[in-house]
């Protein structure tokens, strides 16, 4: 290695290079593994504790360290672009393929349109004068698609499979279906991939195409078992297997799935599953329903299910050059929606719904047990990705089995008090309460031995799923009960807990701590840590601090047909990965297959709307966005652990509880509502304020004062106009108090977006806890010289969204802000060239 250098010393070339020995290099390779960017004073310890290197000055041990950062950057990009460039090449291939097709359905479509056209006249005359002859006709034709029983002996089930293959091969690479692309989706290096809805055929369909990291025979062994990925499938039993001459595999299958809501029943499929590997060298997994079969296995219709048929479906898995796999899924159903009720048909009948809950799934999983694989990493509090996952998988599972209650599992329902909002059901198995260490945090035994869960469902109108999950997330004192959630936690044995990691918001008496989230961030898994809970002696056995692991998914207004879910469970002190669960929470379901525009930011001010009522005198200026009707489902399912003894008390005390519930997300969704917004009862948004526009004022004008340049390109327009142009400036600007522990008070629209928040819970983010270590470090030193002088700049580093996501920044510039009599008024930052890791 060589370093430039002026001076000639021991161990040193005079020349223009500096050359390390062998041993020299190991040891600073040694020193940038422990310590990549040593300050002036450790760089000058790691030359006394380290005797090879006393005859290096210290500006050149800067210097090697500099070069070592910059070429281990650049390592990092090369790699960067290499995986990039692999994704764009199978992508390019994957582009290649849709068009081929594309101009095959167009080909087909022109020559039908000229056959049709020129057959129309004489096919309209034949209708007129054979009305009779053709209603007979009609008639035979529909008696004559009644097909006889299919023969489900062994070669009759492999004849059915590879009438399968072939068909399922036809939706997935030809013309079978026609395919229109997801709304919201567009392909790149980035995306998830290729995703496609049915356009005009029998159920609901829907196509993804995507590249994954890992071996086909990887991906085909994750994609068969259904329950690790797909949250609502229950259950899929393996009832026979025939193996094939071909080296393949005929697999008859029992599955079953979870209903959404209370309002439906559940589904279940009879299927056969067809697992082959093609001449080159494709694997190929298809399944279809086994409907009208004899000769054969058959499943009759179970209790509470209703029996759904799968079309020809399933995954064509390639090896990609350059290691992965190249995937096509193809999900064709029918779900019978003539089995629930009116409103919940469009749930049944969309698919883009079935693209996102089950299609989409399967390609995001593939995509973080790849992203796992490459970096394998210890996160989540020394938690491995899997243990964490796994918590997740039994969160979800404990909400859809407590929400659809099956009698197999040993959930009874009891009697309502003549109101039938409410459903109460009870279980008292051994199996439901194994596991749970039911004592108290004092030490007293505790003798629950049932669990009883209160669910309901209700229709929200007006109102996107993703902004009143965001509240409900963010503002749990609106609708929760803090002495009902001690209560609870009691039941389970919470004791005192101390929980590493930094806190990342306090939202009301919460304080939000991250485990971790998927790659795409569509699904976070968090602590909760409820405090300041009422607390009084002679209630000895309730516990003073109450910790909830929570799973909260589907935030993202711009995913179309997203289910959005707050599932939580009180964890007792241990947090052991097979701690016990009871889970709560709530799942939003939309039931319109449209998306509004809506801003992002939609509970600016909802704590003084909740306030003002519908007879408030505050004027508002119309928010971006559609205001159009939507229509969502809100299922609300609690469980609570209970003496058998209490059964009476405790549902009536539950049943209370949910209804206190509905009437708080009822009157958060009417404040939230667009409708509510733009009404003169509505609340003025703070862009039409004139303090904003003052702040805005003064933010600039000290900017100006303190560096001696424009913050804006234009700064001599008027208030309003300086305060839009502030707002959609594309680096992150946020003001915060001047206080012993600084929070933030306000922020435009980047900076919003780099904490992944919104103004009313900004509120509550303190400073120094979005930075990490260093950050903080570098805060703590120049604070002062932002006070004395007005301004200072820092250097780059990461800091942590709202939601735990690391997030890198180029620089900082803070200045102190002045208002009208030149005092202090807020401290602003902008980070500069911000973006996510």
């Amino acid at each position: 290695m060589a370093m430039s250098c002026k001076d000639g010393k021991p161990g040193m070339d005079n020349g223009k290079y500096v050359r390390y020995t062998p041993e020299q290099v190991e040891a600073l390779e040694r020193l940038y593994h422990d310590c990549p960017k040593p300050s002036s004073i450790r760089r000058q310890q790691l030359i006394r504790e380290c005797p090879i290197l006393s005859n290096i000055e210290p500006k050149q041990i800067k210097v090697w360290f500099q070069n070592r950062r910059c070429r281990e950057k650049q390592r990092k990009e090369a790699s960067r672009l290499q995986a990039v460039n692999r994704k764009l090449t199978a992508m390019n291939k994957l582009l290649m393929e849709e068009n081929d097709r594309l101009q095959k359905q167009v080909s087909q479509l022109v020559y039908e349109n000229g056959y049709f056209r020129q057959h129309t006249q004489n096919t309209t005359l034949a209708a007129k004068d054979t009305s009779c002859e053709s209603a007979v006709t009609s008639g035979q034709h529909s008696v004559a698609t009644q097909h006889p029983p299919r023969d489900a002996s062994p070669a009759g089930l492999l004849s059915i499979a590879e009438e399968t293959l072939a068909e399922f091969l036809s939706k997935a690479t030809g013309t079978a279906v026609e395919w229109v692309q997801m709304p919201g989706m567009k392909p790149g290096p980035d995306s998830i991939g290729i995703v496609a809805i049915s356009h005009g055929c029998t159920g609901v369909a829907a196509r993804a195409c995507g590249l994954v990291g890992l071996e086909p025979t990887r991906v085909a062994e994750i994609l068969k078992d259904r329950p690790s990925w797909f949250r609502d499938c229950r259950a899929v039993d393996v009832l026979n297997v025939l193996p094939t001459a071909n080296g393949g595999t005929i697999e008859l299958l029992y599955m079953q799935l979870y209903a959404p809501t209370t309002l439906a029943p559940a589904r279940d499929f009879w299927l056969l599953r067809y697992t082959s590997v093609l001449e080159d060298g494709s694997f190929v997994i298809c399944e279809r329903s086994l409907k009208n079969t004899q000769n054969g296995p058959s499943m009759p219709p179970v209790q509470h299910f209703v029996r759904a048929e799968m079309l020809p479906s399933g995954y064509l898995i390639r090896p990609c050059e350059g290691g992965g796999s190249i995937i096509h899924i193809v999900d064709h159903m029918d779900l019978e929606p003539w089995s629930v009720p009116e409103v919940l048909r469009p749930l049944y009948e969309s698919s883009t719904v079935l693209a996102q809950k089950k299609t989409m799934a399967a390609l995001r999983q593939l995509r973080q047990l790849s992203h796992e694989v490459s970096q394998p990493n210890v996160t989540g509090w020394g938690r491995r990705p899997a243990a964490l996952r796994a918590l997740s998988q039994r969160l979800s599972r404990g909400f859809n089995e407590a929400l659809n209650g099956f009698s197999d599992e040993g959930w009874s329902m009891i009697g309502n008090d003549g109101i039938d909002d409410v459903t109460i059901m009870v279980n008292s198995s051994p199996d439901k309460l194994m596991g749970l260490d039911l004592s108290f945090a004092n030490g007293f035994p505790s003798i629950s031995n049932a669990v009883l869960c209160a669910k309901a469902s209700m229709l929200l109108q007006n109102v996107p799923p993703a902004i009143l999950l965001r509240f409900l997330r963010e503002h749990r004192s609106e609708w929760a009960d803090n002495n009902m959630d001690a209560y609870s936690a009691a039941a389970i044995k919470v004791g005192p807990c101390s929980l590493p990691g930094s806190r990342v918001g306090n939202y009301g008496g919460q304080v939000i701590l991250p485990l971790a989230h998927t790659i795409e961030h569509e699904e976070f898994l968090e602590v909760i840590k409820l405090e300041g809970l009422a607390h009084s002696p002679e209630d000895a056995i309730m516990p003073r601090e109450v910790f909830l692991l929570q799973l909260c998914s589907g935030m993202d207004e711009n995913a179309v047909g997203t289910c959005a879910e707050l599932i939580f469970a009180p964890i007792d002190a241990s947090f052991a990965d097979d701690a016990p669960l009871l889970p709560s929470g709530f799942r939003i379901i939309p039931l319109d297959s449209g998306k509004e525009a809506s801003s992002p930011n939609r509970t600016l001010d909802l704590a003084s709307a909740l306030d003002i009522g519908p007879t408030g005198n505050k004027q508002s200026n119309d928010y971006s966005g559609n205001s159009g009707c939507m229509r969502s489902v809100m299922t609300i399912a609690f469980e609570f652990a209970f003496e058998s003894h209490m059964q009476d008390h405790v549902a009536t005390m539950a049943r209370q509880y949910v209804r206190s519930i509905i009437s708080s997300v009822q009157r958060v969704a009417l404040a939230l509502s667009p409708s509510h917004l733009n009404s003169q009862a509505g609340l003025r948004p703070p862009l039409g304020t004139p303090e904003a526009q003052t702040l805005a004022r003064w933010i600039c004008n000290s900017y100006r004062c303190y560096l001696g340049v424009e913050l804006l390109k234009s700064s001599n327009e008027g208030n309003d106009s300086i305060l839009k142009s502030l707002w959609h400036h594309s680096d992150a600007i946020l003001c915060c108090s001047l206080k012993a522990l600084p929070v933030f008070t306000f922020a435009n629209q980047a900076g919003l977006d780099m904490l992944e928040t919104t103004l009313v819970a900004l509120q509550d983010i303190v400073l120094e806890k979005i930075f990490d270590e260093h950050g903080r470090k570098i805060l703590c030193s120049e604070f002062p010289q932002i006070i004395q002088q007005g301004f200072a700049c820092l250097q780059g580093g990461i800091c942590l969204s709202s939601m735990g996501r690391p997030v890198s920044y180029e620089r900082v510039v803070a200045w102190k802000v002045l208002n009208e009599e030149e005092n202090a008024h807020c401290i602003c930052f902008m980070f500069m060239n911000w973006s996510f890791v």
